[in-house]
């Protein structure tokens, strides 16, 4: 069965759809080296974007639907002017039960308190390297002071659980791994390793030797005695606790009051228990990350649909969404889908 059930949203393959990501804007104000070229994505013109009440629209239908979790994206979505705003109007919706939002952080301090207040619940951030130089390196602008005073201004302000992703680049922050878990020994963090994408049109010189399979690093991390902990959710509890299907896998030092995560690029650990569709910031439902299949909002948004239509296209894109994201994309695939900045990762 596909569609809208009685249950909920559940795709072709028994999938329970329940979790939202919403990218508020393109631009950015990093230059990551696996995210944008040096020069950066020109920006969609203004009136391509969504407007931040046409946003809350979508997701106000979708949680009628059984989306219940939504997570605000970019580009860097503090840039977007109205965050704060949006936030409000997304945490006032009833069925939305979960509210976060991934960051790079440099804007974090200014922002924490007035987000937490209007009901964001918990942020991811990317924080690739403890040392300012590497950060330079792997972001092509910003300072990591700037990155450190937005994780203690998230935890002054009560966003938590906070997760930092790091994406592995060998030869850059390679030799980090170990420091970068050893951060879970005194905060109550998730520590999350990214094996690194180089097909996606974004490295530059960032080539497929510069990959860190997932499975080095998780022995790396099992060196320093971590543990298994099993797969958490997307808000990051035991899946056996909540349901659902976050992408990464868990360990934990010991004597650690955080953990340490892994996720892969290949995407089979988790395809099969996928419980996201994604929204871009030009008004594209997208049901996988790695496939070129989109439903279009925008124009149906703009030209007078109903809520009743709107659904309608919201459980297409539900029925369109693959059994799993292998083979989407890669090495001798041609592209099908846009940069990474521009879908939200």
């Amino acid at each position: 069965m596909t569609g809208l059930t009685d249950s909920g949203l559940t795709d072709g393959f028994g999938r329970k759809i329940t979790y939202l990501r919403v990218s508020v804007t393109d631009k950015c104000n990093m230059r990551c080296v696996y995210c944008m070229p040096e020069e950066g994505v020109e920006p969609r013109a203004h009136d391509e974007i969504l407007r931040l009440e046409e946003i809350a629209r979508v997701v106000r239908v979708a949680s009628e639907l059984g989306i219940t979790r939504v997570r605000l994206t970019g580009g860097e979505p503090l840039v977007r002017k109205g965050i704060v705003d949006l936030v409000k109007m997304l945490a006032s919706i009833p069925g939305v039960r979960d509210l976060s939002m991934t960051t790079n952080a440099a804007l974090l301090e200014r922002y924490a308190g007035d987000l937490a207040a209007s009901g964001l619940s918990r942020v991811n951030i990317s924080l690739d390297t403890l040392r300012p130089d590497t950060y330079a390196r792997i972001t092509r602008r910003g300072s990591i002071s700037l990155v450190l005073a937005g994780i203690e201004a998230a935890e002054r302000a009560g966003l938590r659980p906070i997760k930092l992703n790091v994406v592995v680049l060998r030869g850059v922050n390679s030799d980090e791994i170990e420091d970068l878990a050893k951060l879970t020994l005194q905060h109550e963090w998730d520590v999350r390793f990214i094996e690194f994408m180089p097909f996606w049109g974004n490295g530059g010189a960032f080539g497929p030797s510069y990959v860190v399979p997932v499975d080095e690093i998780r022995e790396r991390v099992r060196s320093l005695g971590a543990r298994p902990l099993g797969r958490m959710d997307a808000a990051g509890y035991p899946r056996e606790r909540q349901g659902g299907a976050g992408p990464a896998s868990y360990m934990r030092l010991p004597g650690a009051a955080g953990r340490v995560g892994f996720i892969s690029r290949e995407g089979d650990e988790f395809c099969t228990g996928c419980n996201r569709i994604r929204l871009t910031a030009d008004g594209a439902l997208r049901p996988c990350l790695l496939s070129g299949l989109a439903v279009d909002l925008k124009r149906p948004l703009r030209s007078g649909a109903d809520d009743a239509a709107v659904a309608a296209l919201i459980r297409e894109a539900v029925v369109l969404k693959p059994e799993s994201g292998k083979g989407c994309v890669g090495p001798g695939r041609p592209w099908e889908v846009p940069p990474l900045s521009r879908i939200g990762g």
